[in-house]
């Protein structure tokens, strides 16, 4: 009931985005029931056929998929805030209200694709367009209703699943790396790293409540210490004993005078973040060298698909005629390339605009670039990757007669696309709405904030369009011999 509340009261952007996504489920509900007629009106064809055009459904699944879990993290309705807890609405049942949400909009698309398909086969009110469809969707035979249920759910399940495994509430309290020792057994390392005189000095102390400690300075030496004591003849302000030598340090209670805060010890572990999670930062070029490895690797199977003798040849469903089998094996091989390499060039992409003494224009859009990295450079990679394909496509068939279904199934798969894209900028935009509200307020220019939108841009555009044509000549090269 809260789902339907939320989904209900959202804004009209958010209710576009969950008809979207509903859209991208009847599409691909629709291409599984065309699986299912062809399996109905052919019922001589081997098992590898109809494997094989399940399998081949499974892009447009994972675009679909893709598409709604990138809808379920802009939603505003299902995003923590404060004082959502005490009334019931944790983390856990934020994400439940998500897959919810995500259940119904895809859902409500699979029975959308049901009576299309059902009005294709004239089962509703005749049989339209003369019986053109007839052939793929098996009008004179029965429908099977629990195969087609089946069928249908088979999105509003994985979607579900997956934004309920990519939304889970994290532990704060369990650490996201192997706890490090500092100087004698502190929890934590300092940032920086701390010369040979400061382990003269017995260590870093703790901060207690009640208790301060004294500030020492990395280059102090142990003999100016001892001075400094003997000179002034009592203990600092700040209630910490001075020693010399090898004398055991002790500590003195405050003063009842309230004392003044004690300054943050570095080697403390830091406090978890205020979403709940413990996790760092994800690096974005952590995956740019097996992405690298991954796209060579697919385009050497694509360049020697075609040099043996007698290729395995696959014969794809949907009009698409046949091809090297390995070619397959390539391009799947390439888009996960480009899929784990698109956070690493995005990341460089800032880098090299703050490269060579960058103004101000630059410094901005080179920084918003490597923090949105991880969150913008995968589906950006992906899109890559669909626009590659779609470069190659042509060529298993020079007529252009591609098919219906297959037409649908490119439109359904580079529409999922560009629309995470798009979604990821939306995304990224919305978590950076405190910032370029305080850039605002200290005085930046409205038109500088759209330069620098406009030359990450251009500066994405300028890396990733040649590597998409480099890629689609060497994809589609194999099948133009």
């Amino acid at each position: 009931m809260l789902a339907l509340r939320l989904t209900r009261s959202a804004r009209p952007a958010v209710q576009l985005r969950r008809l979207l996504v509903a859209t991208a489920s009847a599409g691909t509900g629709f291409l599984f029931l065309c699986v299912l007629g062809y399996a109905i009106g052919h019922p001589g064809a081997s098992a590898g056929s109809l494997l094989l055009r399940l399998a081949w459904c499974a892009v447009p699944l994972a675009a679909t998929v893709y598409f709604a879990l990138a809808v379920a993290r802009t939603d505003p309705a299902t995003r923590p805030r404060p004082g959502l807890s005490a009334i019931g609405l944790g983390p856990a049942r934020l994400m439940a209200v998500s897959a919810v949400t995500t259940a119904l909009s895809t859902v409500l698309g699979s029975m959308l694709a049901l009576l299309v398909f059902l009005h294709l086969r004239g089962d509703l009110t005749g049989m339209p367009f003369d019986g053109a469809a007839s052939a793929f969707l098996a009008a004179d035979a029965s429908l099977p209703l629990p195969a087609a249920l089946t069928l249908l759910a088979v999105v509003p399940v994985t979607a579900s699943a997956a934004v309920a495994v990519a939304l889970r509430p994290k532990d704060p309290h369990r650490p996201a790396r192997p706890r490090a020792y500092g100087r004698f057994g502190a929890y934590g390392r300092t940032a920086a790293r701390e010369t040979f005189g400061a382990y003269g000095r017995f260590g870093a102390r703790w901060s207690r409540p009640g208790r301060t400690t004294a500030p020492a300075t990395a280059t102090a030496s142990v003999g100016t210490a001892r001075e400094s004591a003997q000179d002034a003849g009592q203990p600092p302000q700040d209630g910490t004993a001075l020693t010399a030598g090898p004398t055991p340090r002790t500590e003195v209670p405050s003063a009842p005078a309230p004392p003044a805060p004690a300054p943050e010890s570095t080697t403390h572990p830091a406090a978890p973040p205020a979403d709940g999670t413990s996790e760092p930062p994800p690096n974005p070029t952590a995956a740019l060298p097996w992405g690298i490895t991954t796209l060579a690797a697919g385009l050497a199977v694509e360049a020697y698909a075609t040099r043996g003798t007698t290729p395995t040849t696959l014969h794809l469903p949907g009009g698409m005629g046949s091809g090297p089998a390995a070619v397959l094996v390539g391009w799947v091989l390439t888009a996960i390339g480009l899929a784990l390499a698109g956070p690493g060039l995005t990341h460089l992409c800032g880098r090299l605009l703050q490269a060579a003494r960058p103004g101000a224009l630059r410094l901005l859009a080179g920084r918003v670039l490597m923090a949105e990295a991880t969150r913008i450079g995968r589906p950006l990679g992906i899109v890559c990757a669909v626009a590659s394909a779609a470069y190659a496509l042509p060529t298993l068939r020079p007529d252009g007669d591609l098919g219906p279904l297959t037409t649908l199934g490119g439109l359904l798969v580079a529409g999922c696309t560009v629309a995470t894209l798009l979604t990821a900028a939306v995304e990224a935009r919305q978590l950076r709405a405190d910032t370029t509200a305080a850039l605002l307020r200290l005085g930046a220019p409205a038109g500088m904030l759209r330069s620098a939108a406009a030359l990450r841009a251009a500066a994405l555009l300028a890396v990733f369009g040649p590597l998409t044509l480099v890629v689609a000549e060497l994809a589609a090269l194999p099948l133009a011999r």
